[in-house]
């Protein structure tokens, strides 16, 4: 099963995709999956194999296998953490929102 999901990339996340700040995928469950519902875990796998511009840029992202510490994640406007975080099962016309919030000074 797949689903198409948007991704967004906010607070200069974009500079590593790209300068694609908006961009729709398909993702499809992991193999090992147990239901077969695609889940955000992979809309992050397709993010850094599709959409990741330099692989070097992965720990920019990625961090212990889950979005690292200070890049803000919402699904359909609402906190990553209230809704599964990594496990939540994704529908199509989802919109998966990554803002930074850290930035140089």
């Amino acid at each position: 099963m797949s689903v198409t999901v948007t991704a967004e990339f906010l607070g200069g996340l974009d500079v590593i995709f790209g300068g694609v700040r908006r961009v729709k995928l398909s993702v499809s469950a992991n193999q090992d999956s147990g239901n077969g519902t695609p889940i955000l875990k992979d809309l992050l796998t397709k993010i850094t194999s599709d959409v990741l511009i330099d692989q070097k840029d992965y720990d920019v992202f990625i961090e212990d296998e889950t979005v690292r510490p200070g890049i803000l994640v919402l699904i359909n406007d609402t906190d990553w953490e209230l809704e599964g975080e990594d496990e939540y099962q994704l529908e199509n016309g989802d919109i998966i929102t990554f803002t930074s919030t850290l930035h140089g000074g």
